[in-house]
């Protein structure tokens, strides 16, 4: 029988959540601007973070839902999960997370998120958690650093003083997918939305940068396509102890 509504969603400390993100996503990175974190719990053991926190360009985000306040939407910019915890629970969770930022945070109308194919999945978790697609684009923005021989996106790039030698770098092929989630069922996209189909006729079936077709996205263990871009690079699993840590939602008011 299956243990998925035994797992546990608190607000976690970043400091944990970020020692989690590091070991257990692809990337290996964390999101400096995430101020949100929670956390997936199975018998008192951390399996699993999700972090929300205010977009990178909010300018440039902003517009796609119709009179957005500022502080109107969040991203969900990093969630990693092990291999510990049963089927469904990313959908699992990302739904609790949901009714939290609801009841606690109000102000916020719609969540945001984004799906890379070049290193990860194509939004299998974001699909099946009732987000809308609203963009598919090529992602031209990540190149291989040839001193490191690991991604680097272009604006890490310039940041380090390294733009013009960008250019001249192995660019990674593959798309960049948006979905969002409208919390507030009264609020507009100013975008279209695109139908799920259109990530097969435009060949964005991606994981790790491979195409994957749609059977092999809709085959007999779709579980495993989600466990995949919630993880991506098959880390080891590894957990925290936190039974000291108090389960208070209400932090979500004064972090979101």
């Amino acid at each position: 029988m299956s243990r998925v509504k035994d797992i546990q969603l608190k607000v976690i400390p970043s400091k944990i959540a970020n020692e989690f993100v590091k070991k257990n996503h692809y990337s290996g990175k964390v999101v400096p601007n995430s101020s949100l974190h929670f956390g997936a719990f199975l018998d008192e053991k951390l399996h699993g973070v999700m972090s929300y926190g205010p977009s990178m360009r909010k300018d440039l985000i902003i517009s796609l839902v119709k009179d957005t306040a500022w502080n109107g939407f969040i991203e969900l910019n990093r969630m990693a999960f092990d291999e510990t915890l049963p089927k469904f629970s990313e959908s699992r969770c990302i739904a609790i997370s949901i009714k939290l930022i609801k009841k606690n945070a109000p102000h916020i109308k719609w969540i945001v998120s984004f799906a890379d194919g070049t290193q990860c999945g194509d939004g299998t978790i974001y699909r099946a958690s009732g987000f809308k697609l609203t963009g598919i684009k090529e992602n031209k923005q990540l190149r291989i650093n040839p001193t490191t021989n690991k991604p680097m996106q272009s604006m890490a790039a310039f940041h380090a003083g390294k733009a013009k030698d960008f250019k001249n770098w192995e660019r990674l092929e593959g798309y960049q997918l948006r979905y969002i989630y409208l919390i507030d069922k009264n609020s507009s996209l100013t975008v279209p939305i695109i139908d799920f189909g259109e990530i097969d006729n435009v060949g964005a079936g991606m994981y790790k940068g491979k195409n994957r077709t749609l059977m092999e996205r809709k085959g007999r263990n779709q579980t495993a396509n989600s466990l995949m871009e919630s993880k991506c690079d098959n880390i080891s699993p590894h957990t925290h102890d936190v039974t000291n840590i108090e389960d208070k939602a209400e932090v979500v008011k004064g972090v979101v």
